[in-house]
């Protein structure tokens, strides 16, 4: 719609434009026979004015050329009239001012008139109207002439842009229908992710879909893990309740002992269920305060060991994620070094100067740490790095799931300071 009204603007435009070139050119056209009729126009001895018998133009001679002339007094007596103006009365103006021409259109003629004082060899004056007309019919033939082929382009050209445009959008859209496709191939688990060829325009977006489908993924895993965790968990304590409730003397303590463990075993798994995860979109926490927070609680857990906790860092450091993430992550290890330590935790926190990542939190202890060889086993679900310590298995899983979310990186080294593990947490 917007096409064709742009193109109906631009046709009235020219053809305006195109009527009044027309209309001006004409009207000096006529001032031209004017001056014709002016110079071949004498006064006789009886003061009247004479034209010659036949005139240069020849369109006066001719009954209905389509050129007409005649000379009128300023009382509008007719004094002369070419052969062609027979029969038709040409419309004249009054108070016409000396020497002033007055160019008028009406439907059927353009008119020039032009009003001059003559004055004879005796000094005798008349004052005179020289009337030059042309058939309008021929100036609307042109015009509509010009509007027809001025219609005939811009409809072809129209049409012509409108094809264009279509092209270009099918062809420009086609990316997006691309997309559109792999994902419906995603969705039926045809494909993993997005990884055909696509424009570097829409790489954001193929980029933060890919992140969607990878973060989705990832949770749903997560919630799969979390009910295999919470069902293994529970198994223990039920069939402990099971073998009281079979005895003769159940034992009261024992039964409530074992609720009590699984309420807390179903808190648990809840808690990770609930960790949402990478979200660009969410505002920032401040790393220092929650790692003071941690580390607060942690003393009062800990004081029979009387472990020493040194945060270094810049207090303003900020990570872009959500808060009882953050909470998991860094209280995951914080307590395991809390845990295994003699006597010291030492956390880190430096900005970065890097493309992919802002901040870096390291996590370090003196305990015995753990062998190389070890540190991929305990990274998996279920798998703890003592048997005989209490402890579900999970939690440094859990660690690497959520930082792997928040598009982090998690590392394990031995602490070169300390003497035990030491963890880095690269922050994007």
């Amino acid at each position: 719609m917007i096409l064709i009204a742009f193109f109906a603007l631009v046709a009235y435009v020219l053809e305006q434009a195109f009527q009044k070139s027309a209309e001006q050119a004409l009207m000096e056209k006529l001032q031209v026979q004017v001056y014709s009729l002016l110079s071949v126009a004498e006064m006789d001895n009886a003061l009247r004015l004479k034209m010659p018998p036949v005139l240069r133009e020849p369109r006066f001679e001719n009954p209905g050329s389509g050129l007409y002339a005649e000379i009128r007094l300023s009382d509008k007596t007719l004094v002369w009239r070419s052969r062609s103006a027979i029969g038709i009365d040409l419309p004249v103006l009054d108070n016409l001012q000396q020497g002033e021409f007055v160019f008028l259109k009406d439907r059927q003629f353009f008119v020039l008139q032009y009003s001059v004082l003559w004055e004879s060899q005796t000094k005798f004056q008349r004052n005179y109207i020289f009337v030059v007309a042309e058939d309008g019919r021929f100036l609307f033939n042109q015009v509509a002439q010009f509007r027809m082929t001025l219609m005939k382009w811009l409809s072809g050209i129209g049409l012509l842009l409108i094809f264009v445009q279509l092209v270009l959008l099918h062809w420009g859209l086609k990316p997006l229908r691309q997309i559109g496709k792999d994902l419906a191939l995603i969705e039926v688990g045809e494909k993993e992710k997005l990884d055909g060829r696509y424009p570097t325009e829409i790489q954001v977006l193929v980029k933060s879909l890919n992140g969607l489908v990878s973060s989705e993924r990832a949770h749903l895993e997560r919630y799969r893990n979390t009910l295999a965790d919470l069902a293994h968990s529970l198994k223990t304590p039920l069939a402990i309740i099971r073998g009281c409730l079979e005895e003769r003397n159940c034992n009261p303590q024992l039964v409530h002992e074992q609720v009590s463990r699984m309420n807390e075993i179903v808190e648990y798994q809840l808690q990770k269920a609930a960790a949402k995860g990478q979200k660009k979109l969410t505002g920032s926490v401040n790393l220092c305060q929650i790692l003071d927070k941690i580390i607060a609680s942690l003393k009062k857990v800990y004081q029979d060991k009387n472990v020493v906790f040194e945060l270094q860092g810049d207090g303003k450091c900020r990570v872009f994620c959500e808060e009882g993430d953050l909470y998991e992550v860094a209280g995951n290890l914080l307590d395991n070094a809390a845990k295994w330590c003699k006597h010291h935790v030492k956390v880190t926190v430096t900005e970065l100067d890097d493309l992919d990542y802002s901040l870096l939190m390291t996590v370090e202890d003196d305990g015995p740490g753990i062998a190389p060889d070890k540190i991929e086993e305990i990274l998996q679900r279920g798998v703890r790095a003592d048997e005989n310590i209490e402890g579900h298995g999970i939690g440094m899983a859990v660690v690497r799931e959520l930082v792997t979310l928040l598009g982090g990186r998690l590392q394990a080294e031995k602490s070169q300071e300390l003497g035990g593990i030491k963890w880095l947490v690269f922050w994007p």
